[in-house]
């Protein structure tokens, strides 16, 4: 199950057995700046991954990295448990509105320049 609104993605899973695994997590975001990096995107992830409790995990992407978000609160998700096998970018129709959210929020243009030091 997911939801989506501008500024926030809920998405939960439900174990289907006792090999499978849940989480329950709110991704809530908005712009902010950075003092080095200039404009960018403020991350919180909020909520639990197999009964463990996720509060507020901050992370801040610079607007040309903002769009691998789903990266950055999956390595926070697997900290507090979740598998590495897992995915929660796979529900692909709210990624993608959060997706272009970001992308109208932070005014990007196809074809905007990507800072060298963020390659690699």
């Amino acid at each position: 199950m997911a939801t989506f609104e501008p500024g926030h993605l809920h998405i939960e899973r439900h174990a289907l057995n006792k090999d499978d695994y849940s989480y329950n997590l709110h991704i809530e975001y908005k712009i902010a700046q950075d003092p080095k990096e200039g404009q960018g995107m403020l991350f919180k992830l909020r909520g639990s991954v197999e009964g463990k409790e996720l509060n507020n995990e901050e992370f801040y992407l610079p607007k040309d990295q903002a769009f691998d978000f789903a990266r950055h609160a999956t390595r926070i998700a697997q900290k507090y448990g979740m598998p590495k096998t897992a995915n929660i970018g796979a529900m692909h129709k709210y990624y993608d509105e959060m997706f272009e959210d970001v992308r109208a929020q932070l005014d990007v243009k196809s074809g905007d320049p990507v800072k060298p030091e963020h390659l690699g």
